[in-house]
């Protein structure tokens, strides 16, 4: 599991939701910038987004992200528990009270730490930040994956907007609706997560919340072809249930939302 359980085949799910996914249609890659021309064919969409940087450090607030469906309010503290495969795994996410200026943007900082059977495997930083429209854009992670005895495996996922030609993407769009797809990271061959909303409405039950006004996205990338994920948003909250609905069987919920002091 990662920073935004991207691909990873880590969290949440509800029975018989897999079956959406044949629903499914092939996606538009969109390109953020406003330059983007309306007649490019896909491919060429992606390769635009690729060389476009991210709007104006002057376009962004300063480390504030509170869109509604992905907001980050410093102290907050959320506990996911699911399986992946048949290891019991769980997810605590906290939305710090640090910044850190990435790319030339003040980015809120977020630490996830990710359980197999109560021992810690993967360790991350997170940079978002959100532009004054409400756009909440990913900068890069600081990953670290353990073996059993503590020791460091890898650091691959790892990227930081602006450095080796990574790229910064969309995370939550200001107003999100079905159809486009967003590119939420960029680094060739090693961050390469995509998204796209399905559709409103959606009913979701955890041990939180009872919706039936969730936001429904498909993550998926083109370094796991095999693997696609849906997630639940909840407003006001954030994502609240994930489910693999392609690859190996994965499924995790929200069971805990707190808040942090200041220290």
């Amino acid at each position: 599991m990662t920073h935004h359980r991207a691909v990873t085949a880590s969290r949440l799910a509800v029975t018989g939701l897999a079956a959406a996914a044949a629903l499914l249609v092939a996606p538009t890659i969109v390109d953020p910038s406003p330059a983007a021309s309306a007649g490019s064919s896909a491919g060429t969409a992606v390769n635009r987004l690729v060389r476009r940087h991210h709007p104006a450090p002057s376009h962004f607030t300063q480390g504030r992200v509170d869109n509604p469906w992905f907001p980050l309010k410093p102290g907050t503290r959320f506990v996911y528990r699911g399986v992946d495969g048949p290891a019991r795994v769980s997810d605590v996410m906290i939305a710090t009270y640090r910044t850190k200026v990435v790319d030339g943007v003040t980015c809120r900082v977020v630490l996830d730490r990710g359980f197999r059977h109560g021992r810690l495997t993967e360790r991350t930083l997170d940079w978002y930040a959100q532009t004054r429209t409400g756009t909440v854009w990913y900068f890069g992670e600081n990953t670290s994956t353990f073996d059993r005895h503590g020791h460091v495996l890898s650091h691959a996922g790892s990227f930081t907007s602006g450095v080796d030609g990574a790229q910064a993407g969309i995370f939550m769009p200001a107003h999100p609706h079905p159809g486009p797809t967003y590119r939420q990271e960029f680094l060739r061959g090693q961050a390469e997560d995509e998204f796209t909303v399905l559709r409103h409405g959606a009913h979701v039950l955890t041990p939180l919340i009872a919706s039936g006004a969730a936001l429904v996205t498909k993550e998926f990338s083109p370094l796991e072809p095999g693997v696609v994920e849906h997630k639940y948003y909840v407003r006001d909250i954030g994502d609240v249930y994930d489910v693999s609905v392609r690859g190996e069987t994965a499924h995790a919920r929200l069971v805990s939302l707190t808040h942090l002091p200041r220290h």
